[in-house]
């Protein structure tokens, strides 16, 4: 099994300024893909590398780089899969396969397309079509708590995918199964493909929402490694049997202020001198920590 790196029994200061470098790192990495690449959901994967840091980084996720499909692993789901570049990079991060492939992201050659692939080690689910993978997650949950499992599924939702209908059926389904083995993070980046998700068809109020089908819900900064890591510490072991809810607040495209809410950067990467724009705001959000 994978052992976390930075254990919650070491020096917490020390801890947290790790994994917030980790989340630079693999935003850098990220950034040097899909300009390569000339394509991929930057600003989508932006929003939510620090919440992916905690989880895989941070001793959340049971799983085994050396055995992808290890039976006893912790479930992941990318429901929100156009970001797939970010969890394909913290996945190499992590050795499920050499960081070389990073290289041929959205090629001919290379084992990832720009939508999340269920072939890449360490993937779940293959998705890109909204509102998907939450039924996935729902089954998953329920399957392990039929089997007496001692595992997690951990499911990430867009903001935006929460227009789609399956979503809202999945919901009663997990409230109705009381599936506290299920955690759900929904990314409040506040956008979706065209604009604000405010200006299409208003979200808010939407903890009140998941409140009224019977979630426990809690509200929190996407981007606050130390509210990230208090958070997704009580992921294992929860007493209460509603199913735990999280409205990650984040900005589509943390990092990198040129890029971030403009509608206009969704699914597009970086070119030219926004590329050199790009690397050097990303560079200098760094170092202003």
């Amino acid at each position: 099994m994978y052992k976390q790196n930075w254990p919650r029994n070491t020096n917490q200061d020390e801890r947290l300024k790790k994994l917030t470098d980790k989340a630079q790192d693999i935003r850098e990495r990220v950034l040097e893909t899909c300009i390569k690449a000339k394509t991929g959901h930057l600003t989508s994967s932006f929003s939510c590398i620090d919440m992916l840091v905690s989880l895989y980084f941070g001793g959340v996720m049971r799983i085994d780089p050396e055995n992808p499909d290890w039976d006893e692993r912790d479930y992941f789901i990318l429901s929100k899969g156009q970001a797939s570049p970010a969890l394909y990079t913290i996945l190499a991060d992590l050795g499920f396969y050499p960081m070389a492939e990073l290289e041929k992201f959205a090629q001919e050659d290379g084992i990832f397309g720009v939508h999340l692939q269920h072939s890449v080690p360490g993937v779940e689910i293959t998705a890109g079509s909204l509102g998907l993978g939450y039924g996935v997650a729902a089954g998953l949950a329920l399957g392990a708590r039929m089997r007496l499992e001692n595992r997690i599924t951990v499911a990430m939702l867009g903001d935006g995918e929460c227009y789609e209908g399956s979503i809202w059926e999945t919901a009663a389904f997990v409230a109705h199964q009381r599936l506290n083995n299920l955690i759900t993070i929904v990314d409040r980046n506040y956008m979706c493909a065209t604009d604000f998700t405010e200006n299409l068809i208003a979200l808010e109020p939407l903890e009140e929402k998941w409140s009224s089908f019977g979630f426990d819900v809690r509200r929190i900064d996407g981007h606050d490694m130390a509210q990230i890591d208090e958070t997704f510490s009580h992921f294992r072991g929860r007493h209460g049997s509603k199913p735990l809810l999280i409205i990650a607040d984040t900005v589509k495209g943390q990092g990198i202020p040129s890029l971030s809410n403009q509608p206009y950067w969704h699914g597009l990467a970086p070119t030219g001198d926004y590329a050199t724009l790009a690397r050097a705001e990303l560079k200098e959000s760094f170092e202003n920590e």
